[in-house]
C-alpha cells in the first residue's frame, strides 16, 4: 500500500520524483496521467499525498484533483502540484478545488521533503 501517488506524463519525472520520496522512506505508486491517477485512488486507500503534473493527456492533473474531490468525494488526501505553470489564474483554480500545495518545476526534493513527510503524517 502506498502513501505517496506520483502523476506526471513524463516517465522521467515520475522516475527521479518516486525514487527520491522512495530513498527517502515513503511508498510510492505512480501513474501517467490523471485517469490513470484516478483509478489508483480508488485501488489503494492508503495514499495520503498525490504528487501531480499539470499538463498532462486524457486528463490533467486540475480535472484529477477536482474529481478526487467530487466523484471519489475523497477530501482527505493532499494534492500538490509539481510542473512548469505558475499562473496565478490556475493556482487559484487549484485552490478553489482543494489542491494543497503548488510547486514549479524542476524539482528540488531536499526542499520538499519536511512538508511531504508532515502531509503524510509521518513526522
Amino acid at each position: 500500500m502506498a502513501n505517496v501517488l506520483v502523476v506526471d506524463d513524463s516517465s522521467t519525472m515520475r522516475e527521479i520524483v518516486s525514487s527520491f520520496l522512495s530513498k527517502n522512506g515513503f511508498e510510492v505508486a505512480v501513474a501517467t496521467d490523471g485517469r490513470d491517477g484516478l483509478l489508483q485512488l480508488r485501488s489503494d486507500p492508503g495514499i495520503k499525498l498525490v504528487v501531480s503534473d499539470f499538463n498532462m493527456p486524457n486528463m490533467d492533473g486540475l480535472t484529477m484533483a477536482e474529481k478526487i474531490r467530487t466523484e471519489l468525494g475523497n477530501q482527505a488526501v493532499r494534492i500538490v502540484m509539481l510542473t512548469t505553470e505558475d499562473n496565478a489564474e490556475i493556482r487559484a483554480r487549484g485552490k478553489a478545488i482543494g489542491v494543497t500545495g503548488w510547486i514549479v518545476k524542476p524539482f528540488r526534493g531536499d526542499a520538499v521533503l519536511g512538508p511531504f513527510k508532515k502531509l503524510c503524517g509521518m513526522s
